[in-house]
């Protein structure tokens, strides 16, 4: 198990972590009913932080940010020296969590997506895992949530059960809502992003030769090219830049103007 706490990545403090070492920390905050915020953070997340203050603030206020993309894991070898033997991918992670969480009889709550995609990530989980306790499924409503209905969404959630929380509500609205409702839930709440689309089998992952070359943008970018061309095509050369930048020691100030946000946004 490898947990050598955080580095800096343009001011985001990323786990320098691998799968089991996420496992580990989640199961036994669940075991322990502690909150823990966890996000699985590519090139894009990294970069949501890297250019909004308050972002950054929320992302360095959770527990665990995983090195999800390859380029981040690269990273932390050129700035750090840390080799870790593989990223640890927001999908892969949420199949290994819903796998010990049946080994240790804990229930899951999946919260965010459409209603099709949820209900068809449970349908699955329930043939791959027919021991695993699935506390409850929740749609996205695609929009800030009033205070009210964030009350009574903690609320559904608590009275479910859950021992944690699978959150998919996209970059950057995960984040946000995690690190606003952790200490409410008082559970761990993992952030995994395109995982209920992948394991609900209603979108398909690059080939693993891609992925560990770095290259399932070009894949992602080729299926959803309306909603992802600014992300690749502005975000990651930009995030090369920043890097380089900061392997030369320069941007220091961009890396400590983390700001406390101004107010709640209430994703949901």
């Amino acid at each position: 198990m490898i947990d050598r706490g955080r580095k800096s990545i343009l001011g985001i403090g990323i786990s320098v972590i691998d799968y089991e070492g996420v496992v580990t920390a989640v199961i036994d905050a669940a075991r322990r009913r502690r909150p823990l915020g966890v996000s699985a953070l590519a090139v894009h997340g990294v970069m949501t932080g890297a250019l909004d203050p308050e972002q950054k603030y929320r992302l360095n206020a959770l527990d665990i940010l995983t090195p999800d993309g390859q380029p981040v894991r690269w990273a932390l070898r050129l700035l750090h020296g840390h080799r870790l033997p593989d990223r640890v991918y927001g999908p892969e992670l949420a199949a290994r969590l819903c796998a010990a969480a049946e080994r240790e009889g804990l229930s899951v709550y999946l919260y965010g997506s459409r209603q099709s995609v949820v209900d068809a990530w449970a349908a699955n989980l329930r043939r791959v895992h027919p021991d695993l306790r699935i506390a409850g499924i929740a749609p996205s409503k695609f929009r800030a949530l009033t205070a009210e209905e964030n009350i009574r969404m903690v609320e559904r959630i608590r009275a479910s059960g859950a021992d944690m929380i699978l959150v998919g509500l996209g970059c950057p609205r995960q984040e946000v809502y995690v690190f606003e409702n952790r200490q409410a839930l008082a559970m761990p709440l993992i952030a995994v992003g395109a995982a209920f689309d992948f394991h609900a089998g209603l979108l398909p992952q690059a080939p693993k030769w891609m992925q560990d070359r770095g290259l399932e943008w070009v894949f992602r970018l080729w299926q959803e090219p309306r909603r992802l061309w600014r992300r690749y095509l502005y975000l990651n050369p930009l995030y090369l830049w920043f890097v380089a930048r900061q392997g030369l020691g320069l941007d220091k100030a961009r890396h400590g103007n983390a700001r406390q946000p101004a107010a709640a946004k209430r994703f949901g």
